[in-house]
């Protein structure tokens, strides 16, 4: 047991779905306070640049977590969008009745269906992942009820009983940096993640709209811790 999973409150394993970013690091210190052992998995899916997969590897170690890493970069080559095709110019606003085109077809269908059949070896029921439905993106992969029905889907696929965990999936992007500093990893989560679309590490570029959403959340968090202390 490492420092960030003193006082676990269940004996039993996790799988973590980590990428490296703000939400699946904020998720997977989540883990280390509620679970006894910790592993990750993170993916290569084609995406332009490799830097979030060698963040993903620093804060594992930092974690004293496992981390197994896999390609899957068929997923990039199935439909078309801006995070794997650089000659796709990346949507700096989500159209009007359309997804974004950042948005990865299939992309949490593949990693959850994946990272359920890792568990499954190595008997680990419990499955994180950091999508959520208020900061969703529109994207339709990030949402409660597909979660929901995937983990049924997994279940009745592999006779297993996974429980498949969203702590972010009702909370907004302040309230996550919220629970990263109510976890004691603030830092870590602002200066080693990577949730930039540009590949840049910490508060990233600063335009594209992960970046965007990430400095606004953070703005909004020290804002009201700034309001508590000046009362």
């Amino acid at each position: 047991m490492n420092a960030y999973s003193e006082g676990a409150t269940s004996i039993e394993q996790a799988l973590v779905v980590f990428s490296g970013g703000q939400d699946s690091t904020t998720c997977l210190f989540w883990a280390l306070k509620h679970f006894s052992k910790v592993h990750a998995i993170t993916f290569g899916y084609g995406q332009k640049h490799s830097a979030e997969i060698e963040c993903a590897r620093k804060i594992a170690d930092l974690a004293k977590v496992d981390l197994h890493f896999m390609d899957v970069s068929f997923i990039g080559k199935l439909g078309t969008n801006s995070l794997t095709d650089t000659s796709i110019e990346m949507d700096q606003e989500k159209p009007a009745g359309s997804y974004p085109n950042t948005f990865v077809p299939g992309r949490n269908l593949f990693f959850l269906s994946i990272a359920a059949v890792y568990a499954r070896e190595k008997g680990i029921r419990h499955i994180v992942t950091g999508v959520s439905q208020t900061d969703f993106s529109g994207y339709p992969d990030c949402r409660d009820s597909f979660i929901k029905s995937l983990n049924v889907t997994l279940n009745l696929a592999m006779d297993n009983q996974f429980v498949i965990h969203t702590p972010l999936m009702w909370i907004d992007k302040a309230q996550t940096w919220e629970m990263a500093d109510r976890l004691g990893v603030l830092d870590i989560v602002r200066n080693e993640t990577l949730t930039c679309y540009n590949g840049i590490k910490g508060d990233g570029c600063g335009h594209c709209p992960a970046c965007k959403l990430r400095r606004t959340g953070l703005e909004a968090y020290l804002l009201s811790q700034k309001t508590v202390i000046d009362k």
